[in-house]
């Protein structure tokens, strides 16, 4: 069937792409009514003019030899991609583009065709983000400031509990201080509380109902429940300083302030000296096997493998139950280290592990979990800064294994 030539004239001035028609010596031979006015230029003005005159001019010369190299081995191409392309107006503005090049012969002769989108709204956009996240890093930063005073203040507040729970029988007047200064911390952290995002208000709201009941517990034989509330504030405000890293971290990954910085080490040792640090972390009856295989020195940065570790064993313990088991294993050769952490948790569905390491994702079955869905994004992105890699294979029910991959010579990294 024939294309009505009437359709590809309403085709050409009706598209919402700018659309410019070369000769293989580079002249304009077409101009649809998108181009003219993204350029700013009427057809009687541009047509047979080379096409270098919609170029900035720092960008001509070279453009003009890049012309040259696509003639001689000309195939469609898009441009713009990973890097800035710029137009220039028949005012002299430079306005950002992307451009898709195809091409046909007629008669011998080579014609080119410039489809050209002007993409000034999504480079706004892109800088609108791009302030917006630099406004989250500075308020994260002083959150985290925030964070550090109540810490404080929690601490001191627990010491002066403790200190009038002791004296109760000796001193009345010692106690009613005690709660005037108790009454002052629960004013403090009520003004955080009313600052503080969502993600805070959960384990604020354990510091200040446990701190209270505190002071419920004054007989001798109550001082468990007293060490069960005081483990609760402790808890909550690891909890809110582990939010707080999180965002920290991401901000300066994003910043691309995190940079490597390698030493040689014993591995063993270093996973060994993590697994028990890892153990006060531990549930009831749970216990962490590790093992490890092949030569013990590794060169790699040890802070970024550190905090890898950590993250993934803290998940494993976090999403695992009471009498649970957590496996560590590491495997080294000449180039490469493997270390693998397995768990019997709550495993990760097959719909959400293709989501798990971006940021902000968690899991539909660990929504009622403590954590900011940046773990494993921080993780992955670390990982990347080592040029290693991780893979994970989860069952639902069953629990997960997380296996890391890194380069461990100075060759390699």
């Amino acid at each position: 069937m024939t294309t009505d030539p009437a359709h590809l004239k309403s085709l050409f001035e009706n598209a919402t792409e700018g659309i410019i028609l070369t000769n293989g010596a580079g002249n304009i031979m077409l101009i649809n009514p998108a181009a003219e006015r993204l350029f700013g230029y009427r057809p009687e003005e541009i047509v047979g003019q080379q096409i270098e005159v919609l170029i900035p001019d720092k960008y001509r010369h070279h453009h003009h030899e890049l012309r040259e190299g696509f003639l001689a081995q000309p195939t469609n191409r898009v441009m713009g991609h990973n890097r800035d392309l710029h137009g220039k107006r028949k005012d002299g503005i430079e306005i950002p583009l992307e451009v898709s090049l195809s091409h046909y012969r007629r008669d011998n002769e080579l014609f080119v065709i410039a489809f050209i989108v002007d993409i000034a709204r999504r480079k706004e956009i892109e800088a609108s983000m791009l302030r917006q996240q630099k406004e989250l890093q500075k308020i994260s930063s002083e959150i985290r400031k925030m964070n550090a005073e109540l810490e404080a203040k929690v601490e001191e507040r627990t010491v002066i509990l403790k200190e009038a729970l002791q004296r109760l029988e000796e001193s009345q007047i010692e106690l009613s201080e005690a709660l005037d200064k108790e009454k002052m911390l629960n004013e403090i952290k009520g003004r955080f509380v009313s600052m503080a995002s969502h993600e805070f208000r959960t384990p604020l709201s354990t510091v200040l109902s446990s701190a209270s009941l505190l002071s419920r517990y004054t007989a001798e034989g109550e001082q468990d429940k007293r060490n069960r509330h005081i483990e609760k504030i402790k808890n909550s405000v690891k909890h809110l300083n582990d939010i707080l890293e999180d965002f920290l971290s991401l901000g300066k990954l994003d910043e691309g302030k995190v940079i490597t910085l390698a030493d040689s080490f014993d591995i063993y040792e270093f996973i060994t000296d993590i697994t028990e640090e890892m153990r006060g972390f531990v549930k009831n009856n749970q216990q962490i096997v590790y093992d490890h295989e092949g030569p013990l020195q590794v060169y790699t940065d040890r802070k970024l493998l550190k905090n890898i570790l950590i993250n993934l064993i803290g998940n494993a313990i976090k999403f695992s139950t009471d009498g649970s088991t957590v496996w560590i294993h590491s495997a080294c050769n000449d180039q490469m280290a493997v270390i693998s952490i397995k768990d019997e948790g709550i495993g990760i569905s097959s719909d959400d592990q293709e989501h798990l390491f971006s940021s902000f994702f968690r899991a539909a079955n660990a929504t009622n979990i403590q954590g900011t869905g940046l773990g494993l994004h921080i993780v992955k992105r670390y990982i990347d800064l080592l040029n290693g890699d991780v893979a994970l294979t989860s069952e639902l029910n069953k629990g997960t294994n997380i296996t890391i991959t890194i380069p461990i010579t100075k060759e390699v990294l």
